[in-house]
């Protein structure tokens, strides 16, 4: 028995079509090797659902005459696929080959002749019949041999029947596991995330490669940021079955997305500063470094409005990643009857390197401050030295602004997935201009 699967991969996830992938997805050859495994599971189990009905009849029987026969209770036993390929053919799919498939069932004849009957157990399988271990007649013997042949082929055919379309049911419910790629996954109530193909699938001997859109869009409103990814290429690799290179270009997508959406803005008040710090949001504390706010605004409570004014810049060096950010920090005095009087704006620009990881079937992230510079934008209350504020705001970076951002983060971003897939062994390196993560597969259910 020969059966062949031809994968279409083209045909499986719908494609849009752009200059250069954001992210890029390898399948190496331990992958297609796990996915073959799990091509023949789901075959097997299908092919074990081939029920027979009871048959019965007569045959002649040279010497004898007509014998009545009858196979009750036939059960699937067993089944075999002893030489399973999976073949890449270059340019066109997978290519899924079984040879000298093996089917065993059991069940119970009986043979009659007149008023002298005889019956026993059996196994069936691909090659022939045997007879259980039975002390027969003569006669018997002569009845079951003549029937053997004849309900044999009449097996092969009531299982043929059912074989093809158990299988074609088989590949269908695969095929339609691949096209559980989330295409378009929600991040948040800001973003989505597109991962529909760019290009047909690249397909060599040794792996299958595949390019994806991997663009952040604010959701219900799919705006072009004002830049295009750029080209990159995996390098090669073979330890781990599946490796997803994540672009600049993803990053930067988000990035803008959440400063279109004003997601980089926040209020900051006096509570949410540690109460151990002796920097508080007072016109008291901001006094002694700007005396003429206490003069004017004494004992008042304050408020900073930190917010970007551009979007943010991320970037991938070998093993380093740092996102610039370009913001303003508007500090308010509060008005007994909660009216907020600006004080002045500030210039604030940072720089923070980013620890990427993975979790779960996401890719997540961390902040820490490098480095900060201020430098006045507007003053309401005259000129004063910016850098005496130095240690106000970086407080309020380290211990307010970027722990915020963090929780966020460590939320994570969905990667490119299918079904109930989680991801084993990953490991992700920073490498230039893209991330790359390299990791092991499992499917459940």
């Amino acid at each position: 028995m020969f059966l062949c699967w031809w994968l279409s991969l083209v045909a499986l996830i719908p494609m849009t079509i752009s200059i250069n992938p954001g992210v890029k997805v390898k399948l190496t050859t331990k992958g297609i090797e796990y996915g073959r495994q799990l091509a023949l599971a789901s075959i097997q189990q299908k092919l074990k659902t081939i029920r027979i009905d009871d048959m019965s009849g007569k045959v002649k029987v040279s010497r004898i005459g007509k014998v009545k026969y009858s196979l009750t209770n036939l059960k699937m036993v067993d089944v075999g696929l002893p030489e399973a390929t999976l073949n890449m053919v270059p340019g066109t799919g997978v290519r899924l080959s079984i040879g000298n498939a093996f089917f065993r069932l059991q069940g119970n004849w009986r043979v009659k002749y007149l008023i002298v009957s005889d019956s026993g157990s059996f196994n069936l399988n691909v090659n022939g019949i045997s007879i259980g271990e039975h002390t027969f007649q003569t006669w018997s013997k002569l009845a079951v041999q003549s029937v053997q042949q004849y309900v044999e082929n009449a097996i092969r055919k009531a299982m043929q029947k059912q074989i093809c379309p158990l299988v074609a049911n088989a590949v269908s419910d695969l095929n339609n596991n691949l096209k559980t790629l989330n295409v378009l996954a929600k991040v948040d109530q800001f973003a989505e995330i597109e991962y529909s193909m760019v290009a047909s699938p690249a397909v060599s001997t040794t792996s299958i490669d595949l390019s994806l859109k991997g663009e952040f869009y604010n959701i219900g409103k799919h705006q072009e940021p004002p830049f295009t990814p750029a080209a990159f290429s995996l390098p090669p690799q073979i330890n781990n079955m599946l490796y997803i290179g994540l672009s600049s270009f993803t990053a930067n997508s988000a990035a803008f997305v959440y400063n279109s959406a004003g997601a980089f803005s926040q209020y900051i008040t006096d509570d949410m500063i540690p109460k151990a710090s002796p920097i508080r949001l007072t016109t008291g504390t901001f006094g002694v470094f700007i005396p003429q706010i206490a003069k004017q605004f004494p004992g008042l409570m304050m408020k900073l409005l930190v917010k970007t004014v551009k979007t943010p810049i991320i970037t991938f060096e070998t093993n380093n990643a740092t996102v610039q950010a370009f913001a303003t920090a508007t500090a308010y005095a509060i008005q007994p009857n909660a009216t907020l009087s600006p004080l002045f704006v500030l210039n604030l620009d940072s720089s923070v390197s980013a620890r990427v990881f993975v979790s779960g079937t996401r890719v997540a992230g961390a902040l820490t401050l490098n480095k900060m510079d201020l430098t006045l934008a507007t003053s309401y209350v005259g000129d004063f030295q910016v850098r005496s504020l130095d240690s106000i705001f970086q407080t309020v970076l380290k211990w307010v602004v970027i722990p915020t951002l963090n929780v966020d983060l460590a939320k994570g971003y969905p990667l490119p997935t299918l079904g109930k897939m989680t991801l084993v062994n990953t490991q992700l390196q920073v490498l230039k201009d893209y991330l790359m993560i390299g990791t092991d597969v499992q499917f459940k259910g």
